[in-house]
């Protein structure tokens, strides 16, 4: 593909030779001959100086560039879409396989794959265009939009609510049992039971082995665009909003609300019954026990205002150096006076 077709095609000034071919992408430091890159990070900047890259997508103010350069207001996104045009996603032909078992009461859209030993239990409806990879489990009562896509052992539970464009990757659940228990006088566990359903709405993507558990009672609910990573667990009754980022084992105990446009990073952990507001942004491993500010960015264990967090790091780094002066001023002290 000529470089100013893909110009063309994402709506990027083209600087230097649009002749040349483009096989490929691939990032700055890996890219062979032929391949298109992006620059979005400044520390990348000294690759440039040797890669093998035929062109780059970087910003109007990225400056100069030895190689023919794309303008992008966003490089890394339109590096994501210049991806799309040399990797097409893999087209299902419509149809049950002969090993799944789809219930009679089961209604499945037009365009609808459904694979190998996948099963679709009673009531269940789902859009078209779904696609159900292999091993797929779709509980009694289900409810699917348009343009699923559930990956080998993904598993929707009974009664979950799923929007539109909705991607389950391996292993992820959706509307398991929250973990509620009673204690009882002897010390035992009741389990209780769950009776509030998982909504899923339009256009969220749950990775590999994320759980989003049921509610004991209400809902359970992830909001339009978010995102959760490998090994989130969203607990009971728990509500995560629009476009919010759940980054690789982050743990939500019952009843936290995750507002809109946040980014929770790899390892934070939310006690339950708190509210983190919209825009904040917890650093990794960071524990929250209280509710979090709008626009707040916080760190550590028990989570602070990040600069404040940073302090008491460098503080805490010097313990070892205070102690010892305070033992000489404590000796010093100790000292009798002539």
């Amino acid at each position: 593909m000529k470089l100013k077709e893909i110009a063309e095609r994402l709506g990027c000034q083209l600087e230097g030779d649009g002749n040349v071919e483009i096989t490929g992408v691939a990032g700055i430091e890996h890219a062979r001959a032929g391949r298109l890159t992006f620059l979005a990070n400044p520390k990348y900047r000294r690759a440039l100086a040797t890669t093998r890259a035929a062109a780059i997508l970087a910003a109007p103010a990225a400056g100069p560039m030895p190689i023919p350069v794309l303008r992008s207001e966003n490089p890394y996104l339109d590096f994501a879409r210049a991806i799309e045009l040399f990797h097409a996603a893999p087209r299902y032909s419509p149809g049950v396989h002969p090993s799944a078992v789809v219930a009679p009461t089961a209604r499945l859209g037009p365009g609808c794959h459904v694979g190998p030993f996948c099963f679709v239990d009673d009531s269940v409806i789902i859009g078209a265009n779904a696609v159900l990879h292999s091993f797929v489990a779709i509980y009694r009562g289900a409810r699917i939009g348009d343009d699923f896509f559930a990956h080998a052992h993904a598993v929707v539970r009974e009664g979950s609510t799923i929007g539109h464009r909705v991607i389950l990757q391996n292993g992820a659940v959706v509307g398991a049992d929250g973990f509620g228990f009673a204690r009882r006088a002897d010390g035992s566990w009741m389990k209780m039971r769950q009776t509030g359903p998982a909504i899923i709405e339009d256009d969220v993507e749950i990775q590999a082995n994320a759980c989003v558990d049921r509610a004991t009672v209400g809902e359970t609910r992830i909001r339009r665009g978010a995102k959760l990573d490998n090994l989130v667990q969203v607990g009971h009754a728990s509500t995560v909003g629009e476009n919010t980022l759940l980054c690789a084992q982050v743990g939500l105990a019952g009843t936290t609300v995750v507002g809109s446009g946040c980014i929770l990073a790899g390892q934070v952990g939310a006690a339950g019954h708190l509210t983190i507001g919209d825009g904040a942004v917890l650093t990794a491993q960071s524990g929250v026990p209280n509710d979090v500010p709008a626009g707040a960015q916080y760190s550590g264990y028990p989570a602070i205002e990040s600069r404040q967090w940073r302090k008491c790091v460098a503080a805490f780094l010097r313990l070892p150096e205070l102690l010892r002066t305070m033992r000489r001023l404590e000796e010093q002290l100790a000292k009798p006076r002539g």
